[in-house]
């Protein structure tokens, strides 16, 4: 039976009398790569930011191993083995991808000791590893500038693997990439999964059928259904909140692949 990583309870942030998030319960467990989908302005982004340190949330907390991550700061919460990719990647394209994955690794002894002093036999090992799995060993030694789109998303899923964290956010991965680099992403994220524990924000939902996993549907920053992708299209709180208000509801909603209802009153 695996083992609860993450427990998020009563988590609220407003901005100037908005409620921007209300998760009144989110659990993760160990090894678990979770789907957060939502229309815009769901709370999905905020979500995340409060996980990380970002954004202080009003109320709630979020436990990973039992120590809140709310009374943390950001630093305290990287320390902590939580980890974030944003959707643009933010890799350092002068330097080649094996300095980017050494600057990012977890011994922290800082930018000029890590680029000028001798590297220890781990720490390369450690850096040969990430560049495996990420699919770049052969890239070691090439500037990041010059990587696609995809590479350089991967860069930056490895600059995490390398300072080893329990919990991996990661906001869009697939944005922009090709149909087959979407599908690589697809099998890194699926493989990472087997050590750590991974939320992903996607609104590609060919992608998240990929990952085929549990989905957590945001709206209105709260928690309106999860379960399998199936299931949450299926669901008449996600159809109403989704097919029932507005065109740019229905809009969303094809993104899910939800469709209005058709007079056998079923959807189509």
């Amino acid at each position: 039976m695996s083992k609860e990583l993450l427990h998020v309870e009563s988590l609220s942030v407003s901005f100037d009398g908005f409620k921007a998030l209300d998760v009144e319960y989110f659990s993760l467990q160990e090894n678990e790569l979770r789907i957060v989908i939502g229309p815009n302005g769901a709370g999905k982004t905020t979500f995340m930011d409060v996980l990380c340190g970002k954004t202080k949330p009003d109320t709630g907390k979020a436990e990973m191993d039992g120590r809140d991550l709310v009374r943390m700061d950001e630093k305290e919460i990287v320390e902590a083995g939580v980890g974030r990719k944003f959707q643009t990647p933010t890799v350092f394209p002068s330097l080649t991808v094996f300095d980017n994955l050494r600057l990012a690794h977890r011994d922290g002894r800082g930018v000029f000791a890590s680029l000028f002093q001798r590297l220890s036999p781990a720490i390369k090992a450690d850096i040969l590893r990430a560049s495996q799995t990420i699919g770049l060993e052969a890239q070691l030694r090439q500037q990041a500038a010059y990587l696609s789109h995809g590479q350089k998303q991967w860069l930056e899923i490895g600059m995490l693997i390398v300072q080893d964290p329990r919990l991996l956010l990661i906001d869009e991965p697939a944005a922009g990439m090709t149909d087959e680099e979407t599908a690589k992403t697809g099998e890194l994220l699926l493989e990472m999964s087997k050590q750590r524990s991974i939320i992903v924000i996607e609104h590609d939902m060919e992608f998240v059928k990929q990952l085929a996993r549990t989905v957590t549907v945001l709206c209105e920053g709260r928690v309106l259904t999860e379960g399998s992708m199936e299931k949450v299209q299926q669901d008449p709180k996600v159809i109403e909140q989704y097919l029932g208000r507005s065109k740019v509801d229905k809009a969303a909603a094809a993104d899910i692949g939800l469709r209005p209802a058709t007079p056998g009153g079923e959807n189509a």
